[in-house]
Parts: C-alpha cells; structure tokens; sequence
C-alpha cells in the first residue's frame, strides 16, 4: 500500500473525529444531549470522551509521516518546524479563549489546541531523538510517573475532583480566574499537569504510524494494528480497576484504552478502504480531514460569534443569535431532544460545505 494510500485512511479518520468534535459541541441546547454525545461526569468513558484522544493519537500518526522525509530525527530543521507550529497552535487557541472579548484579568489559559500544541511539541521531540526501543522506555516513565504523581499527590481521594493534584498544580500556576469552571469548582480537564499523559497519547500515535510503515503487506499490516489494539485496551481496560479510565484527568489507564480503540478504529478503516476498495463514502470524510485546524478555530469563532454578539430581539427581549435558531426553528421541526441533535447535524452539514468549497479549491490550510 502506497504512502498516499494509507493517509487517505488517515484522512478519513481526522475527519470523522473533526465531525464528531463538531457535533459534540455544538448542540443546539446543553440540557437537551442524548447520553453518548455527553462526557462521562467523571470515571468511565462515553463515545464522546472518544474524540479528543483519538485526534491526538492521529497528530502522533502523522508525526511519523510527516517526518520521515527528514529520516525521523531530531535536527535544527525539525526541532524549528515543531516549535514554530506547536506555538501558532496554543496562541490560535488562547486567542480562541479571549474572542470576542479579551478580558486579560479571566481568560482561560489553557484549552483543547493549546494541549494539542504542547502535547504534539513534546511527543514530536521525544519521538525524534530516540529510536523506538528508549521511545516505549519514556513512553512507560510517563504513564507510571503520573499514577504515581496522582496517587502520592493526595492525602484522602487522589482521583476525586476536589482533591486532586492535577487541580490543586493549575490553581497554583494559573489562578482560579484562568481555569475551566464547568464542573462547578474551578477545574479545567485541559489543564497543565494532565497535559503530561497526553503526550503519551501522541507517542502511541507515533509507534503505531512506524509499526504500519514497517509492513509493506496490507494484510499482515491490519493483523498487527489489530492485536496492537487489542493489547492497548485489553491493558489500559484492566489498568483502570485501580486507576480509573478519566478523561478529565486524562488517566494513564484512559491514555491505552483510547489509544487501543484508535488504533482497532484505524485497522478496519484499512481494512475497508485500502483492502476491500470501497471508497465511494469517503469524499465527505476526507474533506474535512484535509483542513482540520482550520474548520475547529473557525466552528469555534462561528459559535462564539452568534451567542455573544449576534442578539435578536424576542418576546424574552433580546436573545443570542445561537438559541434563536436552536428555539425558532429547530424546536419547532424535530422538539426538544431532536431538535438540538438536529441542530449539530445541520452545522456539520455548513460547515462540511465549507470544507470541501476549500478541498475542491485545492487551499489546505497548513502551518
């Protein structure tokens, strides 16, 4: 299978986890969602919680792609384009945080891109200056080194929301008034600390994007992501009976669970797109897996646009542009429930036009 072959599947898979970011996100009411399209609250692990590590597993495949023309080694070269597009990542998602009002004294500091930016950075950095056998060395000292961070960094419950070390590290470092308040407490499920097991993510990535490089048979390439898979999850599944699967904590249990079904995800798109030939389904998928960041920062900015500065007036007064669409003409075509799943659908459907106006343009937006 040729080098383009296998990104195309790739391609596919980037797309399918932007349109379920997209989805995800952009119900048209929070207190209508159907269970799988929610987070877990805390332990345990939803469909939705699927999303975030299996892009990042995707930037760590990638990685190896990207980098093998320049013999997957850390150089002057290498180490400048790292930098250079880890840095536009996290400041196009602060700058995400401050729009559209840039109050300084309460910006989030951290966020989905800025983790993508540090995660990749030092995943990227790692994977580049050590061959594969010192790569799963730093990769195991990550995700023991932080069960035992979290473990020995509580007195009572090291995995409660209160008492964790991973929150009590962001308030000592951000402050209160620049972190994630969505739990009720100040907590933020991007934060700093839990940044750490996320690169491990990324290495996974990277392993399995050199293992299906390595074998040149389609067949025995899919067989080996197959029970790669199996021992990911198989591990970070049983692991999670003492260190629970959490992706707010982004666990190290949770980091081989997710990584493990990323990569039994990528197997059977292998094996249905590149083995069996059926691509016909795909344009859409890959039309939205070839401008990733792009199409997030702008659903981002679109979201935040008409909800904070487009206001409309109604018998309540003025409401945002966001819940006058979801209660004028959505509510009234499907109800409540289906109406704010209807809501995302359609917003995938915009912004997938906007996708392929730019993939048949040949504009890919890159850094």
């Amino acid at each position: 299978m040729s080098t383009s072959n296998r990104l195309i599947s790739l391609d596919v898979l980037r797309g399918l986890t932007i349109l379920l970011m997209i989805l995800v996100n952009t119900p048209g009411s929070w207190a209508y969602v159907y269970p799988p399209l929610r987070h877990a609250d805390w332990h345990e692990c939803t469909p939705t919680d699927l999303v975030f590590p299996f892009f990042l597993f995707i930037v760590g495949v990638s990685a190896w792609f990207s980098f093998k023309k320049y013999e997957t080694k850390l150089s002057k070269i290498t180490f400048f384009k790292i930098c250079k597009r880890a840095t536009i990542i996290f400041l196009l998602g602060f700058l995400l945080n401050l729009y559209p009002f840039f109050d300084f004294g309460s910006v989030r500091v951290m966020g989905v891109l800025q983790r993508i930016a540090i995660a990749y950075a030092f995943g990227a950095i790692i994977c580049l200056s050590f061959k594969r056998e010192r790569i799963l060395m730093v990769l195991g000292l990550i995700v023991v080194g932080y069960w035992a961070l979290l473990y020995f960094g509580s007195t009572t419950d090291p995995y409660s929301l209160n008492e964790n070390i991973v929150r009590k590290f962001d308030l000592y470092v951000f402050g209160e008034k620049h972190i994630y308040k969505g739990f009720g407490i100040p907590f933020d499920p991007e934060g700093l600390l839990s940044t750490i097991p996320s690169i491990a993510t990324v290495i996974i990535g990277y392993l399995i994007g050199q293992s299906m490089s390595l074998e040149t048979e389609i067949l025995k390439k899919i067989k080996k992501l197959l029970v790669s898979g199996a021992l990911l999850s198989f591990t970070g599944f049983v692991w999670g009976y003492v260190f629970p699967i959490n992706k707010a904590l982004w666990t190290s249990s949770y980091v081989f669970y997710t990584a493990g079904l990323a990569t039994l995800f990528l197997a059977l798109l292998i094996y249905v797109i590149d083995f069996k030939g059926y691509v016909k389904w795909v344009k859409p998928f890959v039309h939205f897996g070839t401008n990733p960041l792009f199409i997030f920062v702008f659903s981002g900015l679109y979201v935040k646009t008409i909800s904070y500065l487009i206001k409309i007036p109604s018998k309540e007064g003025e409401i945002s542009g966001y819940k006058y669409l979801y209660e004028n003409v959505f509510i009234p075509l499907a109800g409540n429930m289906n109406g704010s799943l209807l809501f995302a659908l359609t917003h995938i459907v915009a912004f997938w036009f906007l996708c392929y106006l730019l993939y048949k343009n040949k504009i890919f937006v890159k850094i």
